[in-house]
């Protein structure tokens, strides 16, 4: 088995050329999935805390009124009712895939961070024998630069797995050579992997490209388009194809091979959304500072309202009667039927209770919420609230297909995306 670090060089650079947007990822993740508090800020002392333990510090308490599940969650329910009136879902593949299932993940993920990758392999697995699809996360993926929606101009791509022993032995074993050389490979992972990583230059963020989880071993899968030189008669002509290579992560090279599929090309489908000048932008991408006021403006209402006077008395001790004590002032205070004596000199008795509507922190959040809605596209009509019922079905269909079109780039981009996948799936066996 030889080593190729060069090209493993390259399949770092790819992936560490991407570290924006697993950052950008994580990050709208943890808003969507209701953690809104985690974005750093610096205290009065120089010091970075979370949002989060600013607010607990001040004595006020994080609270999140979570839009953007809601959306989230919105945009998938279109998505299968979608599904159930095309029926695009019956072939054997999607079955054997549970591809609605799948589909209805990855939406989620294109939803949350504008990346919709998927890979075609056709083999044999426990559940059976046939052309499976996989999702595959954005963190574990790599991909060159490239600026055409459509990935026409992608030229190397690959992607992180982790095998088990006994699946990296099944995989690229072969030969009793071979699987006895496997084992020592697998015995030296770490340390080898980790003294290649070194010799790159990897910094902390990146460990996550070498190392698996305990137990696991770290498998690169790369493609890259080749031409070679090729030779008809006197004719000399470059033929271009796409070249296959299995490594570890300390640059062995366990199996290479030039696309075997009937579509000749990666096994990869990918869509960025929307991709600009090589830019992705997300869909929620564009509503974290409308949830960030939101939840702001929740936080000053809850903080208004805990130290707002709320019936509290005013009782001179001038007025106090002779024998009684504040205490039993307090207890007759809240009684119905109580009788409370005084002399009826000076200033009287008094109860105070803060009007907090007043302040207009309610009008401004009913204003978020509205241009939330606004924004997102997702609005009471997609969300069957609010309709009257003296509205017809035809008017009211008429309401939900206006109330779609905000939505309608991101479903049509995504139904494009599954296009190709099926058209891939379809021509995935071998020659």
């Amino acid at each position: 088995m030889i080593k190729n670090p060069k090209l493993l060089q390259k399949a770092y650079d790819a992936w560490v050329a991407a570290a924006d947007l697993r950052a950008t990822r994580s990050r709208l993740k943890r808003y969507t999935y209701g953690d809104q508090w985690c974005d750093p800020v610096t205290d009065e002392d120089g010091a970075v805390r979370s949002e989060r333990d600013m607010l607990l510090r001040a004595g006020r308490r994080p609270l999140t009124n979570n839009r953007l599940r809601q959306l989230v969650k919105t945009i998938i329910g279109r998505f299968r009712l979608r599904a159930a009136e095309v029926d695009d879902y019956s072939s054997e593949t999607a079955r054997l895939n549970r591809l609605l299932e799948l589909d209805c993940r990855l939406l989620e993920e294109f939803v949350i961070s504008g990346c919709a990758i998927q890979r075609v392999w056709p083999e044999r697995r426990a559940a059976g024998q046939g052309v499976w699809i996989d999702n595959v996360n954005p963190d574990r993926f790599f991909v060159n630069h490239f600026t055409d929606p459509r990935g026409i101009d992608i030229d190397f791509i690959g992607m992180l797995h982790d095998y088990s022993p006994a699946e990296l032995i099944n995989q690229f074993g072969g030969n009793r050579h071979r699987v006895d050389r496997l084992r020592q490979l697998m015995a030296a992972d770490g340390d080898s992997a980790f003294a290649l990583s070194d010799a790159i230059g990897f910094t902390v963020a990146a460990n996550s490209f070498f190392r698996a989880p305990q137990g696991r071993h770290r498998v690169i899968e790369i493609w890259r388009l080749r031409a070679l030189e090729q030779t008809r008669g006197t004719r000399v002509s470059m033929d271009v194809h796409w070249h296959c290579t299995f490594m570890l992560a300390d640059g062995t090279v366990l199996q290479e091979f030039t696309s075997p599929f009937q579509h000749e090309s990666h096994p990869f489908v990918v869509n960025f959304y929307p991709l600009i000048d090589g830019e992705i932008h997300p869909f929620v991408e564009d509503l974290i500072d409308q949830q960030r006021s939101i939840n702001r403006i929740v936080v000053m209402l809850d903080s208004m309202l805990a130290t707002s006077a709320k019936g509290v008395l005013i009782f001179p001790t001038k007025q106090l009667p002779n024998g009684m004590t504040i205490k039993q002032i307090g207890s007759l205070w809240a009684r119905s039927d109580a009788v409370i004596p005084i002399n009826g000199v000076g200033d009287l008795p008094q109860q105070v209770v803060t009007n907090t509507a007043n302040s207009g922190a309610a009008d401004i959040l009913n204003l978020q919420l509205k241009l939330f809605e606004d924004v997102s596209g997702v609005n009471d009509a997609l969300l069957g609230r609010n309709i009257s019922a003296a509205t017809g079905s035809d008017l009211y269909q008429q309401v939900v297909q206006n109330a779609a079109i905000t939505l309608s780039d991101l479903m049509e981009t995504f139904a494009s995306f599954t296009e190709v996948r099926n058209s891939l799936a379809a021509r995935s066996l071998k020659k």
